[in-house]
C-alpha cells in the first residue's frame, strides 16, 4: 500500500483547517471577540505543523493512488479533519470534554447537525462561525469524494450519466482535474450567491454568512436556536427553499446548468424522478396534513436534501414520513445521504421488470429509466442493492447499539435513522432526545462511527477491509 503517497494529500487537506483557524483569528481580533482566540491560534500551529510534517513524510511516495488507496484516504481525511476541527470546542471556555468536542466535530464534518450546545444565543460567535466552516468544509470533501468513487475507471460503478460532464470521457485524469476544480469553483459561487440573496432579503449578515455555508453543505447547523428567528418573510422562505434544491440536486447538473446546453437530455432520470417525488409528497401532506402549500415545499426539500431543518412542527405520524424522506435522499452526485432516490428507482423498476417476466414470461419488458433512452442493467441493480442491504444493516446495528443507553426504541430507531442520513434533529422527526450530553460515552463512540458510515456508505467500509484483509 502507498502510505507515503496517502501521507501527502492528508498533508494537503490539513491546511485548509488552517485557513478556517487564521479566518476566525482575524474575525475573533476586529471584533474583538477574544474568548476563545487562543483556541484557533492552537488550531493553526497544529494543522500547519502536521501538514508540513506529513508533507515531508509523503515528498518522495507515488502521487497516483489506485482505487482502494483513495477510499482509504477518504475515510482517513474525515477522521483527520474532524480531530483539528475539534480543537477549539475542547480548548474553549465552555468545558467541553473531548468527547463531546469529537462528537460536536464529527456532526460538523459529516452534516449531520447534532449538536451538545443546548442553547446558541450564549455562545461565542466565532464558535458559531467555525461550525457553519466544518460543514461546509466537510461538504467540499465529500463531493471531492463522489468524483473519486464514480469516476475510478478501474472500479467503475457510475450510474450511465449522473457524472457526465458534457466534456467527453470523465474516466480521463485530466478530465478529473479539471471537474474538481470546476467543482470547488461553483460549490464557492453557489455559497456566495445565497449569501447575498439572504442578505439581501433583510437576514442579519452574520446569519447569512452561516446558514448560507450549512444550506449549501445539506448541513444542519444554524446561527440561532431555531430557523423562525432566521426566516420570517415568505420572500425568505422562497430562498430557503431554492437553497434546499441546490443541495438536494446533482452538482454536476447545477454546473451544466450554466455551462453547457441539452442538460435535460443529459440530466433526465435525476430530474425526472426527482419532480415525481416532490409532486407526490406535496399532494399527500396537503392532503392529510394542515401545512400550506410553501411549508410543506419546505419540509419536502428539507427532508430529501438530509438537511432536516424546518419551520414548522409536524404531528407524531407525518413525522415518520420526513423520516422515509430522508431515507431516500437526494441526488447521487450531491451533498445529500441517504440511499439516494435513483437508487430506490432501480430497486424499484428491477423488481417489477422480474414480476412482469414471471407473469408474461414471451413479453418484452421495457428496461428503459423512465421514458431514457439509458437502461437498467446488472451492475446498477447490484450496486444499488448493495447499498440498500448495508443501509439498513447499519441502520439495526446502530439501533442495537442505542437500547443499550436505555433509549426507548421508536427514539432509538429515529436517532438512527438520523445518524445514517446525517439529518439533524428538529421538530420534523418528533425526536424526544433533547440533550445529547446525557447519551454514554459508548453511544456517541457509536454515533460518531456511524456518521461517517452514513456519509461515504458502508459499502466503502467494505472494500477498504477488502484491500487491507484480503491480499487477492
Amino acid at each position: 500500500m502507498n502510505l507515503r503517497g496517502i501521507c501527502y494529500y492528508l498533508g494537503l487537506f490539513s491546511f485548509p483547517i488552517g485557513v478556517l483557524a487564521f479566518f476566525n483569528i482575524l474575525y475573533s481580533s476586529y471584533f474583538d471577540y477574544l474568548l476563545n482566540l487562543n483556541s484557533y491560534i492552537i488550531t493553526l500551529i497544529a494543522s500547519i505543523f502536521n501538514g508540513l510534517f506529513l508533507l515531508f513524510i509523503g515528498k518522495k511516495g507515488e502521487k497516483k493512488l489506485d482505487f482502494y488507496e483513495q477510499l482509504i484516504l477518504i475515510v482517513l481525511t474525515y477522521f483527520l479533519i474532524s480531530v483539528f476541527i475539534s480543537i477549539p470546542y475542547f480548548f474553549s471556555n465552555y468545558n467541553i470534554n473531548l468527547i463531546n468536542s469529537l462528537f460536536e466535530s464529527f456532526s460538523g464534518i459529516t452534516g449531520t447537525g447534532f449538536s451538545i450546545f443546548n442553547n446558541i444565543k450564549y455562545i461565542d460567535p466565532t464558535l458559531i462561525i467555525w461550525r457553519s466552516s466544518s460543514q461546509w468544509i466537510g461538504g467540499l470533501y465529500f463531493l471531492l469524494f463522489l468524483f473519486i468513487f464514480f469516476s475510478n475507471s478501474n472500479f467503475n460503478f457510475k450510474l450511465i450519466n449522473l457524472v457526465n460532464t458534457g466534456n467527453g470521457n470523465l474516466n480521463s485524469e485530466i478530465n478529473i482535474k479539471r471537474t474538481t476544480i470546476n467543482i470547488f469553483l461553483i460549490y464557492t459561487l453557489l455559497t456566495l450567491f445565497l449569501f447575498i440573496l439572504f442578505s439581501s432579503s433583510g437576514v442579519r449578515l452574520f446569519n447569512s454568512f452561516n446558514i448560507s455555508m450549512t444550506l449549501i453543505s445539506a448541513g444542519g447547523f444554524l446561527p440561532t436556536n431555531t430557523l423562525n428567528q432566521i426566516i420570517n418573510t415568505n420572500y425568505q422562505k422562497i430562498l430557503l427553499l431554492i437553497s434546499f434544491l441546490i443541495s438536494t440536486l446533482n452538482i454536476v447538473f447545477i454546473y451544466n446548468l450554466f455551462f453547457k446546453k441539452n442538460i435535460v437530455k443529459v440530466h433526465y432520470e435525476d430530474i425526472s424522478i426527482f419532480i415525481t417525488i416532490l409532486a407526490f409528497s406535496i399532494i399527500l401532506l396537503i392532503t392529510f396534513s394542515e401545512f400550506n402549500f410553501i411549508e410543506c415545499f419546505i419540509n419536502v426539500l428539507s427532508s430529501v436534501s438530509t438537511s432536516g431543518i424546518t419551520l414548522s412542527e409536524p404531528n407524531k405520524n407525518i413525522s415518520l414520513y420526513f423520516l422515509f424522506l430522508a431515507i431516500m435522499g437526494g441526488s447521487i452526485i450531491s451533498n445529500t445521504s441517504g440511499i439516494k432516490f435513483l437508487r430506490i428507482y432501480i430497486l424499484l423498476k428491477a423488481s417489477l421488470i422480474e414480476i412482469l417476466s414471471l407473469v408474461k414470461p414471451k413479453n418484452v419488458v421495457n428496461q428503459n429509466i423512465l421514458y431514457s433512452e439509458n437502461k437498467i442493467n446488472n451492475e446498477n441493480i447490484k450496486f444499488s442493492f448493495l447499498i440498500f442491504i448495508s443501509f439498513f444493516i447499519s441502520l439495526f446495528l446502530l439501533t442495537g447499539v442505542l437500547l443499550l443507553d436505555n433509549i426507548n426504541f421508536e427514539s432509538a430507531f429515529k436517532l438512527s435513522i438520523l445518524t445514517l442520513t446525517n439529518t439533524t434533529d428538529s421538530n420534523l422527526h418528533s425526536l424526544s432526545i433533547a440533550d445529547f450530553n446525557n447519551l454514554l460515552t459508548s453511544s456517541k463512540i457509536f454515533l460518531i462511527l456511524f456518521m461517517i458510515i452514513g456519509k461515504i456508505e458502508l459499502i466503502s467500509i467494505f472494500l477498504i477491509f477488502r484491500r487491507i484483509f484480503i491480499k487477492n
